[in-house]
């Protein structure tokens, strides 16, 4: 019996399309927010294909609207010809004005940044997580590796005895 997939659900059968592993390793991230995110036609094609990287990309507040800075993402070899792919340009985020309103405060008078956190597909559409966040001082990077370290430890003893 053939089970039809569901719509916007990649081949693996999940809709993330790409996270920043960086932004948990850098920053403590207090708060995530869902946005949309105004992409061309042949960037969703390549987003269907997973070419996208934005490990160094960060959110940027200015004139009351939201920028998507430093998201690469590589066109496929058989776009058109007709337009020019620039792979690094300022992608526009979908926020509510209250949304920005209330990210423009927390950056300016509380001293937090905005990150992407994860890409990923909801209806059809993308959608970017993005989170207000601190930078981690050393000892914090320092305090996760030993943690993570352990808990790897503490899987090997539990399956080999």
């Amino acid at each position: 019996m053939n089970k039809k997939k569901a719509k916007g659900v990649q081949g693996d059968g999940s809709k993330t399309i790409a996270r920043n592993k960086r932004a948990r390793f850098e920053y403590h991230i207090e708060e995530r927010i869902e946005a949309g995110l105004s992409l061309e036609g042949w960037e969703v094609k390549s987003l269907r294909e997973s070419r996208v990287q934005f490990a160094d990309s960060y959110v940027l507040l200015k004139d009351n609207e939201a920028f998507l800075f430093g998201c690469r993402i590589d066109p496929l070899p058989t776009a058109s010809k007709h337009i020019i792919p620039d792979p690094v340009r300022t992608r526009k985020l979908l926020l509510h004005r209250r949304e920005i309103d209330r990210l423009t405060g927390l950056v300016e008078r509380k001293g937090f940044t905005v990150i992407p956190v994860s890409m990923y597909w909801s209806r059809g559409k993308v959608k970017v997580e993005i989170g207000t966040a601190r930078g981690k001082k050393a000892h914090d990077k320092r305090a996760d590796q030993k943690d993570r370290d352990w808990s790897r430890q503490k899987a090997r003893i539990m399956k080999h005895g």
